[in-house]
């Protein structure tokens, strides 16, 4: 695909939180008697199948990278509920799902084959002969 989508920068511009719902709820954790009356906790809640935002072979693409993290009614749910503000729980969760959109467009490098060492090849004959001399003992002696 195109390699800005692997910017998370870009999530952010897309117009996608305009499509995502944002909810508040009583989070557990740090904040003493904060946390029992305060809803901090942050959850954003959004559909790639309906967004209007990106280009259906983008929404496939997500659709497919993210299918564990989907629920029943494909929708992505992320929360957080690091600090004790709301505000700043809802910022680390819309950079979470920045950063998880973005990473499903990054391409993984090619492994280059290599050689076993010197030392490795070794070892594996070595622990072959110790092994050849244990099976040759237990056989009955030829007299």
């Amino acid at each position: 695909m195109k390699p800005f989508y692997s910017d998370p920068s870009f999530w952010k511009e897309s117009g996608i939180l305009s499509e995502t719902r944002f909810q508040a709820s009583l989070s557990g954790g740090k904040g003493g008697q904060n946390v029992n009356k305060v809803s901090t906790k942050a959850e954003i809640y959004w559909t790639p199948a309906e967004s209007v935002c990106i280009p259906d072979e983008i929404k496939e693409k997500l659709t497919t990278k993210l299918a564990s993290k989907l629920n029943k009614e494909g929708e992505l749910r992320i929360t957080c509920e690091e600090a004790r503000s709301q505000l700043k729980n809802k910022n680390m969760a819309i950079e979470k799902l920045c950063e998880l959109l973005a990473s499903c467009f990054k391409e993984k490098k090619a492994r280059k084959a290599s050689r076993p060492t010197k030392a490795s090849v070794g070892k594996r004959l070595e622990g072959k002969k110790i092994q050849k001399t244990i099976k040759v003992l237990r056989k009955k002696p030829d007299w």
